[in-house]
């Protein structure tokens, strides 16, 4: 398995976040943070890149579960999503692989938790 799950998109960069924030609500995510790396590179270095930005996803009732499970599991919380202008038209969005980045932890009661949060995204990336 791969750290993330990712698809690109025949649509521009605005739409495709659009679409993600729409596909991650119905799965039952909101999003807590949006960064905007393309920006903040400009700003602190100077460096021009195309869009590209970071959605923190988080489900409540996941989120609240793998904390009860795991109390420093908010380090690695909430689940990243990238979209990224490839140009031309096209996006690309990326969402972790929580079953991949949780398997470094040793709690097996982590598990269940991650593969449902895991099929949540795969859902919400095939849907797009």
């Amino acid at each position: 398995m791969t750290y993330h799950f990712t698809k690109v998109l025949d649509c521009a960069f605005d739409d495709a976040v659009t679409r993600v924030t729409q596909a991650l609500a119905d799965q039952g995510f909101g999003v807590l943070t949006t960064i905007d790396v393309a920006a903040t590179m400009k700003a602190k270095l100077g460096a021009e890149m195309k869009p590209y930005i970071i959605l923190g996803a988080c489900n409540p009732q996941f989120a609240y579960r793998a904390l009860q499970a795991e109390n420093k599991i908010g380090t690695m919380l909430p689940c990243n999503v990238v979209v990224q202008d490839m140009g031309n038209g096209k996006s690309e969005v990326s969402a972790v692989n929580p079953l991949e980045s949780m398997s470094a932890i040793k709690n097996a009661g982590l598990a269940p938790i991650a593969g449902e949060v895991t099929s949540r995204l795969q859902t919400m990336i095939d849907s797009l």
